[in-house]
C-alpha cells in the first residue's frame, strides 16, 4: 500500500485517461507514474481483476486488482519508488502491510485496520488477504495464526 498525499492508506491507481485504450492500460501508467519505472517489469492483466466499488464522486467506479509480485520484483519497487514521478506529489511512501497478528490479539493486522484509508482500501486489502492469490498458509495467518512471517505487500509474495 502507500501513504497518499493526504496521509491516507490506499493503493496505487488512479483515473483512465483518453489515450489508455483499457483499465489496464491505464492502471499500468499510472503504476509507473505512482511506483516508478521498476513497475513495468510487469504487467497488470484483465485477469488481476478481483472487485469493482462504486466511488464518492458521480461517475466513479474503483476497479480492484490484484497482481502477485516476485520477491526481486517487490525489492525493485521499494527501491526505486522514491524517484517515481508523483512521489513527493500524490504519493509520500510505500507501507508494507502486516499479514499476521500478534500473540496479543491486537498488534500487527488488527492494528493496522486502524489507520485511516482513502474510500474503499480497507476493504480490498481484507478481500485481497482473504481471497487474493496468495499461498494457504498467508492467508491462515492473516486470520490470526501465531508466527513471524513478514510476507507482506500489494497482495502477496511467490516463494
Amino acid at each position: 500500500m502507500q501513504m497518499r498525499f493526504d496521509g491516507r492508506l490506499g493503493f496505487p491507481g488512479g483515473f483512465v485517461d483518453t489515450q489508455d485504450s483499457s483499465l489496464e492500460d491505464g492502471l499500468n501508467r499510472e503504476l509507473r507514474e505512482e511506483l516508478g519505472e521498476a513497475a513495468a517489469a510487469f504487467r497488470v492483466e484483465r485477469t488481476d481483476y478481483r472487485s469493482s466499488h462504486v466511488g464518492s464522486g458521480p461517475r466513479v467506479v474503483a476497479h480492484f486488482y490484484a497482481k502477485r509480485l516476485t520477491l526481486e520484483q517487490l525489492l525493485a519497487v521499494e527501491a526505486g519508488a522514491t524517484r517515481a514521478k508523483d512521489h513527493g506529489l500524490e504519493v509520500l511512501g510505500l507501507v508494507r502491510v502486516p499479514l499476521y497478528t500478534l500473540r496479543d490479539g491486537v498488534g500487527g493486522l488488527p492494528t493496522f485496520l486502524e489507520n485511516s484509508f482513502i474510500g474503499s482500501a480497507r476493504e480490498q486489502l481484507l478481500e485481497a488477504a482473504l481471497h487474493g492469490p496468495m499461498e494457504t498458509e498467508m492467508r491462515t495467518l492473516v486470520l490470526g495464526r501465531e508466527g513471524r512471517t513478514w510476507e507482506c505487500f500489494l497482495i502477496g509474495l511467490e516463494r
